[in-house]
């Protein structure tokens, strides 16, 4: 998991500081805690590498404490190394909790936003930034709403067919160098490195500003990877299940992601094939197999044949 600066979500979510630390720590943990446990006093699995949230219930509780069970909730709160505490509807905290949290060095933090909505914000951003991440070398694509994945050796044509591709009227996420990201398990979401977004380089062309060419609409920032497909010279393709019943899968990161590997010769249409495979992949993901079916009707036929 990656780690964030405690500023950049600070800067992020417009957070108000209440007390800082000239220590700046990192956040590395995607969830959070409401200490209400430990504010009663029940500390045995305290998640105190987490942000901490105090809302309303929290500071209501703090506030009908007796004064010396406050104290002594509160410091020992606080002695642990809390990322930070965020105290939401701009309720004004203890000034008990204001002493500690500067006699320990901890971050606390207030936001107008509700808890919930915080929290839910929170844990978004926290997670899409966490992911783990990889890059690969390919362009991407979102071809009739699927994103597609080019892959293949260098100067196979991957960045060539992108161009018919957008004559189309499909969109580029990311060319040459493709940063992924897993948010979640099989879900992965491509987007390109800020200094290449929007650029498609062309052997004999050089590089071409994909946003001034073809315009606004033919460029996306990020985009879900549904299918990768490989672009392979013909010499190499193996050739296996000619009716497709058998999906390929290639695991990126953690998540496995089907694939369709196209051998290439003079003469193919490879835009026309990969839009094709797009929207394939989406008759498939709406339940629809025509390899499937195709097969289902052609065994029927044998067993007419054979009574």
């Amino acid at each position: 998991m990656n780690k964030i600066k405690l500023q950049r979500i600070i800067e992020k979510f417009d957070l108000e500081v209440l007390v800082k630390s000239n220590n700046l720590p990192e956040v590395s943990v995607s969830d959070l805690n409401r200490p209400g446990l430990e504010l009663a006093g029940f500390f045995d699995y305290f998640a105190f590498e987490r942000i901490q949230i105090l809302g309303m219930t929290e500071i209501s509780f703090l506030e009908n404490l007796p004064a010396d069970l406050k104290c002594q909730r509160l410091e020992k709160l606080f002695s642990y190394e809390l990322p930070c505490v965020i105290i939401t509807r701009n309720l004004d905290p203890p000034q008990d909790l204001l002493r500690f949290a500067r006699k320990y060095g901890r971050w606390v933090l207030r936001t107008p936003e509700a808890t919930t909505r915080l929290m839910s914000r929170l844990t978004d951003f926290l997670e899409s930034e966490m992911a783990p991440r990889t890059t690969v070398h390919g362009v991407l694509l979102d071809i009739y709403g699927v994103g597609v994945l080019l892959m293949g050796e260098s100067g196979i044509g991957k960045s060539e067919t992108a161009v018919e591709l957008l004559k189309r009227g499909h969109r580029l996420v990311a060319d040459d160098v493709v940063e992924i990201k897993q948010v979640a398990k099989n879900v992965l979401i491509g987007t390109a490195p800020e200094i290449t977004r929007y650029f498609l380089e062309v052997r004999g062309l050089g590089v071409i500003d994909v946003k001034t060419v073809f315009g606004a609409g033919a460029v996306r920032d990020d985009m879900r990877i549904d299918v990768v497909v490989e672009l392979v010279e013909w010499k190499k393709y193996e050739e296996g299940d000619r009716l497709g019943l058998e999906e390929e899968k290639i695991t990126i990161i953690e998540s496995s992601i089907p694939k369709k590997t196209i051998p290439i010769r003079p003469g193919r249409n490879l835009a026309a094939i990969i839009e094709v495979a797009a929207m394939n992949h989406r008759l498939k993901a709406m339940g629809h197999n025509a390899a499937l079916l195709f097969a289902e009707k052609l065994m029927n036929k044998i067993q007419e044949e054979k009574n």
